[in-house]
């Protein structure tokens, strides 16, 4: 099947920098001029990108946290029902919400529930991601996958914890990062990136930098895995990551950051690192 272009859209979209100002800057207004420009199968690819902050906002609402990211396909009273008869959300994460509510239900023949719920979460997200007929969606979630899977590993490790429990996956580099005791996990040869996502994440002296060093790291990502795509969904979906990116960041002021990425370690169970300030 060939690529839809989009010459008129992509050609106006205008270009933000991780660093730059974001004066009017509005993620949501952006995304739904984008969206009403798709194909389905486009705008599929586009809504499976943004699963991500759904899963997060679940995980949120298991836990009973007020958090909501905004930046997910749901607003919370609707993924409130979702949890409970779930009909929007794809199938795979429907299927690991009900084997969580009813583990003697017969969902839970299908999902390893021992496992933590955002591991098998997460795990069927990327799964799904896999799947998708957009190469970008399979290139980047696979990234981004191990990319996290680095920072928990690393996390993990300088706390003291066990990393099998914060590794989503089981591909060879997530099981590298669960055997390994090498510095870099024995993966210096196979991920670029590794040195400066094990440095960033082990320096404890500015939160707001480490974070802003491996969002660095995600923005080259999402330019490099679309070198050849011009006008397709590729770009578009390299384009929003870049979006969501600078949406973060300008969020991001001293004391909010702190808070912010203080709560994000505490996910990985390393709140020791902050306490340890």
């Amino acid at each position: 099947m060939f690529d839809t272009n989009y010459y008129c859209l992509v050609a106006g979209l205008r270009e933000y920098s991780l660093d730059g100002g974001a004066k009017g800057f509005d993620p949501h207004a952006i995304l739904d001029e984008i969206l009403r420009e798709l194909t389905p199968r486009d705008l599929r690819a586009v809504r499976l990108l943004y699963g991500y902050y759904d899963c997060k906002n679940l995980i949120a609402l298991r836990a009973g946290s007020p958090a909501h990211d905004p930046l997910g396909n749901f607003a919370r009273e609707r993924l409130k029902e979702e949890t409970e008869h779930p009909r929007l959300l794809p199938h795979a994460i429907g299927l690991v919400l009900a084997a969580y509510a009813r583990p003697d239900g017969e969902e839970a023949e299908e999902v390893d529930t021992s496992r933590p719920f955002e591991q098998a979460l997460f795990e069927a997200y990327y799964g799904l991601c896999a799947a998708s007929p957009s190469r970008f969606l399979r290139e980047w979630s696979d990234f981004d996958r191990t990319l996290r899977n680095v920072a928990a590993a690393t996390t993990a490790r300088a706390a003291g914890r066990p990393v099998d429990g914060h590794v989503v996956g089981n591909d060879d580099v997530a099981e590298q990062l669960r055997r390994s005791s090498a510095s870099d996990f024995g993966l210096r040869g196979e991920l670029p990136y590794i040195d400066a996502v094990i440095a960033a994440v082990n320096d404890e002296s500015n939160l707001l930098e480490k974070e802003h060093k491996i969002d660095r790291i995600r923005w080259q990502q999402a330019v490099d895995l679309v070198a050849e795509d011009y006008f397709n969904v590729n770009a578009v979906l390299s384009y929003l990551v870049r979006i969501n990116l600078v949406a973060r960041w300008t969020q991001l002021d001293e004391a909010r950051g702190r808070a912010m990425l203080g709560r994000l370690l505490r996910e990985l169970d390393g709140k020791e690192l902050i306490n340890n300030k």
